[in-house]
């Protein structure tokens, strides 16, 4: 072979590698892109399970990353006020918050399926609607209208139906009650004479206090006892029949979610997953404990009359009934969640129902 042959089909090769080298950089500098954003949480760092569930979020995310991806977490009012989260991540201010979708119903009635609707799923059936149903798919159609993609992020099972002032025994005596409730629930309640009140989770006790509001509801025992509003209000009803299983959302600015490299995409998802397991896990271990200690400290437990219940239900189907006629959205969504709703109970009270039930009667009774 000619020498100059030899090193002139060298150096073309060479220059080959060398350019392979530099068109392979940037694909691999993609997949690991150093990325930090910002996630505003709709509640404050003293509740460690709800407000917990971003931080486990952002630490997986990190951690999965080697430290190339890294969320910075705000609580509520650091950056913005905790009821306007989703405002920010809309647009632009943040890349992602953690809150409740049913915090923006005043936008459209809709967000409230994305957490709880009353009388809706409990937290085994709200897992399997948006994991195996159409839950995702549907709700992130409409998220996408207002420029968010959501990921479920948390579940406190069902919660407490509230603290309040005075006993509730009659359908009666809602009228005229002054109560923070989320969501849907407050046009629900409203029928039977409740007047609803939309307040963020860290005002609520100075407004038990001064008599701003005569009722609440938040979560449950753990945080409920944590806020102190035992101190504040005598009675602690139960159950949430507005919050069977309600969903904490990871929304994320949907511009910037299809800007993250896919690899970013999957760790994100599968952290806000473990944060929804996680979440119910440290729900489910913590309240058995605060229930006892609220009692101690003099709270007195009732439960809502059936008579209550059942009226509450049928303002309930009236409800969705009057926003289904004028909104499509919310229609498409309910409508697909009740038929999941309809099947799922069906396999629920056979075996899962029969079973605990059986279980409850042995602790009762000393046996357990």
């Amino acid at each position: 072979m000619d020498r100059r042959s030899f090193i002139k089909k060298g150096a073309l090769a060479g220059t080959g590698a060398a350019a392979a080298t530099v068109l392979a950089a940037p694909a691999i500098a993609q997949e690991n892109a150093k990325i930090t954003w910002r996630l505003t949480s709709s509640f404050p760092k003293s509740l460690d399970t709800i407000f917990g569930g971003a931080q486990d979020i952002a630490n997986h995310v990190k951690s999965a990353t080697d430290g190339n991806f890294n969320i910075q977490v705000f609580a509520a009012g650091e950056i913005v006020p905790g009821l306007q989260a989703a405002d920010a991540v809309s647009s632009g201010t943040v890349e992602m918050c953690h809150t409740c979708s049913y915090y923006y119903v005043g936008k459209d009635p809709t967000f409230a399926i994305g957490t709880a609707i009353p009388f809706g799923l409990n937290a085994r059936l709200t897992n399997s609607w948006f994991y195996e149903g159409n839950g995702n798919t549907l709700l992130n159609e409409f998220y996408a209208k207002h420029k968010l993609y959501g990921m479920i992020s948390g579940n406190t099972g069902v919660q407490m139906g509230g603290w309040f002032r005075k006993e509730i025994n009659t359908v009666d005596d809602f009228k005229g009650v002054k109560m923070r409730i989320a969501g849907l629930a407050g046009k629900v309640v409203e029928k039977l004479g409740v007047v609803p009140q939309q307040i963020a989770g860290g005002d609520i006790y100075p407004a038990l206090e001064k008599g701003t509001i005569d009722a609440a509801e938040w979560v449950g025992p753990y945080d409920d006892h944590k806020l102190g509003f035992q101190k504040v209000a005598k009675y602690y009803y139960y159950p949430a029949f507005w919050e069977g299983g309600p969903v904490i959302h990871s929304f994320v600015n949907l511009d910037k979610w299809n800007d993250l490299p896919k690899n970013y995409q999957a760790v994100l998802q599968d952290a806000c997953s473990f944060a929804n397991t996680n979440m119910l896990a440290k729900y489910d271990a913590k309240n058995p404990k605060a229930i006892k200690q609220i009692v101690s400290e003099g709270a007195t437990l009732r439960p809502f009359s059936q008579d209550i219940l059942d009226a509450c239900y049928k303002a309930a189907l009236e409800v969705y009934a009057e926003i289904s006629a004028v909104n499509p959205d919310f229609k498409k969504v309910y409508d697909d969640q009740v038929a999941f709703k309809r099947e799922g109970y069906l396999w629920m009270q056979l075996a899962e129902y029969t079973y605990d039930t059986f279980m409850m009667i042995q602790q009762r009774n000393g046996k357990l």
